[in-house]
């Protein structure tokens, strides 16, 4: 099954009213006047990360993925829940485990270990407190609202192949969390970019039901001979989302295009409509 498929049919299972219908980056729990918010994310070796990595960087990136996905909510991070293979070099795990942790002062709350014998995966929990409501997410666009990306699109693909003074946007991404408050209570509709900028707009276009005709010029892209590579590529961990018409966001962001109603496709770059099958971003399965 691909990963739309076997979503698809997890929805046909009892959900929980936080689980946004699967179509989301986080469920939410309402506990008296707060709102958790929680994720989880997977990493494997060969497919997040080579055989040969520091641990201590995958041990980042995990936290750090997690944590991007709570920026999208606009959330302030509270704890973490591990799960870890045994059988790598598990003190540099934990090294880089302690470093991430104590950059964006979120505490461990337990977890489970097991020893692997094939390939190692890593997972975390995050959960976060959030700080707005209603929590962003991603089916809120409205026709007329402008939509805007933080940051430069493409550093991480560069920094994955070797490219100097992009290593650590692969290695070790930095998750939007201040930006995240910051436009909690003005956007629309908000969720990070892991998969490809072009999968990702196409995703929050459709869970909104409407269309984002995107500008690919107007997108800050870190080699612009690459443009095309970069939209696709993903690992980005910037903020995309959207606002209405004629305001200007809290942060320093890019506008790449505006929200449209419902037409023939999610997405239209440069005036031509896109489908998933043409190769929009990174999908498992």
């Amino acid at each position: 099954m691909t990963e739309a498929e076997f979503l698809a049919a997890l929805r046909t299972l009892p959900l929980h009213e936080g689980a946004r219908d699967l179509r989301d980056d986080c469920a939410l729990i309402e506990i008296g006047s707060e709102t958790l918010v929680i994720n989880h994310d997977t990493m494997a070796e060969d497919v997040h990360f080579r055989p040969e990595a520091d641990l201590a960087d995958v041990a980042w990136k995990l936290v750090a993925v997690n944590l991007s996905d709570l920026a999208s909510k606009g959330a302030e991070p509270v704890g973490i829940i591990l799960g870890h293979s045994l059988g790598g070099n598990d003190l540099q795990f934990v090294k880089g485990l302690r470093e991430v942790m104590l950059a964006y002062n979120v505490k461990l709350m337990g977890g489970d270990t097991i020893a692997a014998t094939g390939a190692s995966t890593y997972a975390i929990t995050a959960i976060g407190r959030a700080t707005h409501k209603p929590v962003p997410s991603r089916m809120g666009a409205r026709a007329g609202e402008s939509v805007f990306v933080t940051g430069t699109i493409g550093r991480a693909m560069l920094g994955f192949e070797g490219q100097s003074g992009h290593l650590a946007a692969f290695d070790r991404p930095f998750p939007r969390l201040a930006e995240g408050r910051a436009l909690a209570p003005h956007v629309g509709a908000m969720m990070d970019v892991s998969d490809g900028l072009l999968l990702d707009v196409y995703r929050l276009a459709r869970a909104s039901e409407a269309t984002i005709a995107l500008d690919s010029e107007k997108v800050p892209v870190a080699d612009p001979s690459r443009r095309a590579e970069l939209l696709r590529w993903g690992d980005d961990y910037e903020l995309l989302f959207t606002l209405p018409p004629n305001r200007e966001p809290p942060v320093a962001a890019t506008r790449i295009g505006t929200v449209e109603a419902r037409g023939p496709a999610p997405l239209v770059l440069d005036g031509r409509p896109m489908t998933e099958q043409q190769g929009l971003g990174y999908q498992h399965g």
